[in-house]
């Protein structure tokens, strides 16, 4: 064999032994952190927006991110009408009306402290396209695709479960990240775990998704509870010019003046930014160390280790945290 040929040979298999090394169980390759996909990958969201200002953070970052194209955004538990008003204006002044709405499941009105920003727009000023039962809209997205969608979870799930009982289909042909649960770790660092706002809201919701036969995910408090932008890395977000940030940070400031559950400064530093994690997972997990883990969920809102229960992939732990935010900060702003 002549050396080039060695050499050929020695190439190959390593390419072949890279391409297996990084893949997480279920088939989704680990990328390197901010390594573009071959093709944008067909994404829905499912957001409680308007709760906390996290949701609103994810958007941004979503509508910032041409690898993930974001087909649907639906609206989820409580007062999904009012949430849709939120999404609505938001996507029309980012200059992304392309993007349909949908409404979910209707609920009793909740508090939203970015209202005022709000105002008085009314979703039949959005250019594009509303669906009033949204759940509809985002299991024939799913059954009409011809490859798989991701399917971005941030909030409680009453939508999710509804979807799957309509058609339990869909769980063949998508899969879940979302921002769930509290595995070793609980809210601000505490190392005691907690039951996790999205789960407690809706335990059998969570558990029905979690449950459903496809691949799930979680960002859990273990790493995006401990999530803050601040210092020149969040000057950056304050400068950046992009309608989409700009609005970001107006329902900020709105959003900061009106939370009684937490204190945050808008010109020094963000908020806990949980739920962009679940959106970096579906195509940049390699910020994190992902695992799968067997985990119920408890009737009081707890997700615990238990042996023979469903495997979720899970982010318990920070690989490159600084990595992670300086690629946030780079990625909403440019």
């Amino acid at each position: 064999m002549t050396q080039n040929a060695l050499r050929s040979v020695v190439l190959a298999a390593l390419l072949v032994f890279c391409s297996g090394a990084g893949d997480l169980p279920g088939g989704r390759a680990q990328e390197a952190p901010g390594k573009p996909k071959s093709s944008p990958v067909p994404v829905i969201l499912d957001t409680d927006i308007g709760t906390d200002i996290d949701d609103t953070w994810a958007l941004t970052l979503l509508l910032s991110l041409p690898e993930l194209d974001l087909k649907l955004v639906v609206t989820d538990h409580g007062d999904t009408v009012a949430r849709a008003r939120v999404v609505a204006k938001f996507l029309q002044v980012s200059g992304r009306s392309d993007i349909p709405v949908g409404i979910g499941i209707r609920g009793n009105p909740v508090p939203l402290p970015q209202k005022e920003w709000v105002g008085d727009y009314d979703l039949a000023q959005y250019p594009g396209i509303i669906y009033q039962d949204g759940i509809t809209a985002l299991i024939d997205l799913i059954m009409k695709s011809p490859e798989k969608v991701t399917l971005i979870v941030l909030g409680p799930a009453p939508n999710i479960r509804e979807a799957l009982r309509r058609q339990p289909a869909i769980a063949g042909k998508a899969r879940v990240f979302a921002m769930s649960g509290s595995v070793d770790m609980g809210y601000d660092g505490n190392p005691k775990p907690a039951a996790e706002y999205n789960v407690k809201e809706d335990p059998a919701a969570t558990r029905a998704m979690y449950e459903a036969g496809w691949d799930v995910t979680i960002a859990p408090l273990d790493t995006a509870g401990t999530i803050r932008l601040e210092g020149s890395l969040y000057q950056q977000i304050l400068a950046c010019q992009k309608p989409s940030v700009r609005a970001l940070i107006e329902n900020y400031r709105v959003w900061a003046k009106r939370v009684d559950w937490t204190r945050t400064d808008p010109d020094r530093q963000s908020s806990t930014l949980f739920d962009p994690l679940a959106v970096t997972l579906a195509g940049w997990p390699g910020f994190c160390v992902v695992g799968p883990v067997p985990l119920e969920v408890t009737d009081d809102g707890f997700t615990r280790r238990k042996p023979g229960a469903k495997q979720i992939y899970a982010a318990l732990r920070w690989k490159d945290r600084e990595g992670f935010e300086n690629w946030l900060a780079s990625r909403l702003t440019q």
